[in-house]
């Protein structure tokens, strides 16, 4: 798709996002963790909102349940995913079940901007590398609050940059899906979450994570291209490290930054 042909609608840019991270491809590129800093960071993540054993846990885009299943054996907790896609969303429960574990971690197929839980049944909600990505970014906060009791907290990590000065090839349906296109400041954060009811307490900077993940990918990349891995078959490298060296840029220019946002319901 270039820059000059119109952005599909927000249905289809929902389902496209869905429909890449369900390949095996995604993974064997991005690893076991999706998202900038790893399980490490879910780690000072669930740390900063106090998640406590017995707590119920929503995960906003839980893709393949690592962050699920982390905190369940760590913390403690009991998790529901949501994710937009179905195979992602099937293949969790099957690893659940297969764990034991499929009493405390549960995953349903949903929209971040239609939470498929009822009203203030959660403790606690967190959001990894998947924010930036919904098109309706405050009706998906509204849907933060909506299930979260009263007094708690919502734990976000993601891409973090002003869009205006994002390289237009990474503004297309490519830097979409690659949670970079329609990533906002920090500050536009704070205010999406404000304008929901939900007060942002504490922020932090975790630029460098980025810089590694897009380093890793990178060198994924050409890895896999001297493999000739099979699953990799229809990926084309040359473009897809272009536009790592486009974020690589970015990131080192200031342009993009990882940030972890903590907010409370008020």
């Amino acid at each position: 798709m270039s820059t000059a042909e119109a952005m599909p609608s927000a249905e289809e840019l929902k389902l496209c996002c869905a429909s890449a991270y369900q390949r095996d491809a995604v993974a064997l590129i991005l690893g076991d963790s999706y998202h900038p800093g790893g399980l490490d960071l879910t780690r000072r993540l669930a740390r900063s909102l106090g998640l406590r054993p017995g707590d119920r846990v929503l995960d906003v885009a839980s893709g393949p349940g690592t962050t699920a299943f982390l905190l369940a054996s760590e913390f403690g907790v009991e998790v529901d995913g949501v994710d937009l896609g179905d195979l992602t969303v099937a293949k969790a429960n099957a690893t659940a079940a297969s764990e034991g574990i499929a009493d405390r971690v549960r995953f349903h197929l949903g929209d971040a901007e239609r939470i498929p839980l009822p009203d203030a049944s959660v403790d606690a909600v967190v959001c990894e590398c998947a924010f930036c990505t919904f098109p309706d970014k405050q009706t998906a906060a509204a849907e933060m609050a909506r299930v979260l009791k009263p007094g708690g907290r919502v734990g976000i990590t993601d891409v973090a940059l002003d869009p205006t000065r994002l390289d237009a090839e990474l503004r297309s349906l490519a830097g979409w899906v690659s949670c970079l296109a329609d990533a906002r400041p920090v500050e536009e954060y704070v205010e999406i979450l404000a304008a929901a009811g939900l007060a942002v307490m504490h922020t932090e900077s975790h630029d460098d994570a980025l810089a590694r993940m897009v380093e890793q990918i990178d060198a994924r990349l050409v890895a896999f291209r001297m493999a000739k891995v099979p699953a990799l078959a229809d990926v084309d490298f040359d473009l897809a490290r272009e536009r790592t060296a486009q974020a690589a840029r970015a990131v080192r220019d200031g342009i993009a930054g990882y940030s972890l946002l903590v907010a409370a319901k008020e």
